[in-house]
């Protein structure tokens, strides 16, 4: 889910405030702005790198500004939620991707490309005939 709006009403400047939940039963969710300007990341209120300890957290979150070269364009300002610190950094980049097509609409076919638009693939399991549930049975007796 992603919009576009003003803060502050019509006389604040622009942004994009975007809300994803993670690909997967186990990922983050991730409510979040995008806003004009020279690229600064505030995650749960801490600095991108003091939140994102490791390169591969920090690559995956701005893997989408990277791809669409917007990475100076776009302060973000993020709050993640469930999950590990990996998803939530999956979750960052889901919903910044999201977000990027609500201001471009153009750059769905590139996000498209790079898998950034899947959702997760988990769903609840239907529950059988002649069981309690979908993977729950009746106590066994023997006799």
């Amino acid at each position: 889910m992603a919009g576009i709006g003003r803060a502050g009403g019509e006389s604040g400047e622009w942004q994009i405030w975007f809300s994803i939940t993670g690909r997967d039963a186990q990922d983050g969710d991730s409510p979040g702005v995008l806003r004009p300007g020279t690229g600064e990341w505030k995650v749960n209120g801490k600095a991108f790198e003091e939140y994102f300890v490791t390169e591969q957290q920090r690559v995956a979150a701005k893997r989408t500004l990277v791809l669409v070269e917007m990475t100076g364009s776009f302060d973000v300002v993020t709050t993640v939620k469930s999950g590990g610190v990996a998803a939530q950094a999956d979750a960052s980049e889901a919903g910044i991707a999201r977000a990027l097509i609500e201001f471009n609409p153009e750059l769905r076919k590139t996000l498209k490309a790079e898998g950034l638009l899947t959702r997760g693939l988990a769903h609840e399991e239907r529950k059988k005939y002649g069981q309690k549930g979908a993977r729950a049975r009746f106590q066994f007796s023997k006799r």
